[in-house]
């Protein structure tokens, strides 16, 4: 089976490409620039700009995958609220070039969203209102709309907050970050009055496996099962690598002015990729000491 995986630069592009090639998949990785991916007999690299119609469809009619995975986007909120026309070229054009891609070459159709979808009053399910609190949001549930529109048998997959081991080349997820400042004796502030289900990358990763094997279509939220914020995950880090909880202040969202507005209360409920998937997330305590043992063999 061919996988087309999109964004594989990425924090976690790389972990579904790699994973997805272990599992003994002939996996297409995309993204832009030279490959930061390990090398793997099975994953096949090709330097793609996803913006281009044209190029995205010579290279879809190429490889006639039986999977696309669009994971690739412009995520940061910040950058997508001052530059929001480049924001809809990356994060909805380029969703509409690769399913019309999909849908010319009858491959099966993953996108990737997110719970910026939805406003205040989490954890929401698949089928709540939705009501973005920013421009990345919109934009995202712009894509979502699409494809729900023109690819009725897609599989949308919303995560939140993705961590896990930092491979080499990619962006460390929030967990390194706390470890690296602690290992300093740096003191961090860290907000508490946010609240996140946050996500283990490997979850998401066995989550994909299923929907692939079983040919699943529909929305599923591959997120974790606790709601918690961002400081009680840096104690969580602290604890497990015994570092200096004494470094870590908890502070409220005012301590960080931004320039977009983020939810308070978001996270995913997980009941439906539960009961269809036999989706078993990973606790955040465990998903912790995982990544970071992972850690150890990865950037040896």
């Amino acid at each position: 089976m061919k996988i087309v995986v999109t964004g594989a630069n990425g924090f976690t592009g790389q972990h579904v490409a790699q994973y997805l090639a272990s599992k003994g998949f002939q996996v297409f990785a995309l993204s832009r620039g030279n490959a930061r991916l390990a090398a793997h007999k099975l994953i096949h690299y090709h330097d793609c700009e996803l913006t281009n119609v044209s190029s995205v469809n010579s290279l879809i009619m190429q490889i006639e995958p039986d999977w696309i995975i669009h994971i690739a986007a412009m995520s940061k909120p910040d950058e997508c609220n001052d530059d929001r026309e480049n924001c809809l070229l990356h994060n909805v054009q380029a969703t509409i070039h690769l399913g019309e891609a999909a849908i010319k070459h009858h491959s099966q159709f993953i996108y990737f969203s997110t719970d910026f979808i939805f406003g205040e009053n989490g954890p929401h399910g698949e089928d709540d209102i939705t009501g973005p609190l920013n421009f990345y949001g919109e934009s995202k549930l712009l894509a979502e709309n699409w494809v729900k529109q023109h690819i009725p048998n897609a599989v949308i997959v919303r995560p939140v907050f993705i961590y896990g081991p930092e491979l080499p080349g990619s962006r460390p997820s929030f967990i390194q970050w706390v470890q690296k400042q602690l290992i300093q004796e740096k003191p961090i502030k860290v907000v508490n009055d946010q609240k996140r289900t946050p996500t283990y990358v490997f979850d998401i990763c066995q989550g994909l496996e299923t929907i692939i094997v079983n040919n699943h279509s529909g929305v599923f939220h591959l997120a974790g099962a606790e709601i918690i914020t961002p400081y009680e995950m840096a104690i969580e880090v602290a604890n497990c690598l015994s570092l200096n909880v004494d470094l870590i202040e908890a502070v409220d969202s005012t301590t960080f002015p931004e320039p977009v507005k983020r939810a308070k209360q978001s996270g995913l409920k997980i009941d439906r990729a539960s009961s269809i998937l036999n989706y078993k997330p990973h606790s955040f305590s465990e998903g912790v000491r995982k990544s970071f043992l992972a850690d150890q063999f990865i950037n040896k």
